[in-house]
């Protein structure tokens, strides 16, 4: 039985009891009363609270923001810091978020005219101190200011690998290679020996590797 329907269950019983005259009659209207009531009282107390915490609903989630890239800024730098200036107007500095790494750069900027934009290097060229780096917002631009760890010129801001090292390094092992052997036949030959391998040493030192040491063949 619902509650709505033991209470008025309740209202009809207390309504004979009123108009009862014979005292047999009001105790069993009395005890009814009473027995309605405790029903009544169950049927409308709270539900446990693992129940209710159960029930309740999961907070949303939080939206994916997406975000406009910003890929074109100017920069220039002293002996101590370098300055990078975003031409962004309507930015509040409030709605600044910041991530800085000795290595990396990602500045967030939310809500400027209804969109996200973000300005974001991945890699710098040199390292930076993050907790001294800063963001100051103007009314037409951005600045970006990130501290060196050591003082010096950066020649670009971004990291870039080396792809001429390598190369060298390619060349130089095969022809160390063949200096060892070289070294090895001219210990171990006899005189011709090593007056074929002291020409080849010496023309390979100028470049004609190939064709000195076709004499050792």
């Amino acid at each position: 039985m619902s509650a709505d329907e033991l209470r008025l269950e309740l209202d009809e019983l207390r309504r004979l009891e009123g108009l009862a005259k014979h005292p047999r009659v009001q105790t069993l209207l009395t005890d009814e009363i009473r027995n309605v009531e405790a029903k009544l009282a169950k049927a409308t107390e709270p539900s446990p609270e693992p129940l209710a915490a159960a029930s309740a609903p999961a907070p949303a989630a939080r939206p994916v923001l997406s975000y406009v890239t910003l890929g074109s800024f100017s920069w220039d730098q002293d002996n101590e810091k370098i300055k990078i200036y975003v031409s962004l107007e309507g930015v509040e500095q409030e709605k600044v978020e910041t991530t800085f790494k000795p290595t990396s750069v990602d500045v967030k900027f939310h809500d400027v005219k209804g969109k996200n934009y973000r300005c974001a290097i991945p890699k710098l060229n040199k390292e930076i101190v993050p907790e001294k780096c800063k963001v100051v917002v103007k009314p037409t631009k951005v600045i970006i200011t990130l501290f060196k760890a050591s003082k010096g010129n950066w020649l670009d801001l971004h990291f870039k690998e080396d792809k001429f090292k390598p190369s060298m390094d390619k060349e130089k092992d095969p022809m160390s290679g063949i200096m060892d052997l070289m070294k090895n036949m001219y210990e171990e030959g006899d005189e011709d020996m090593k007056r074929t391998i002291a020409k080849a040493w010496s023309d390979a030192r100028s470049g004609k590797t190939t064709d000195s040491l076709s004499g050792l063949r």
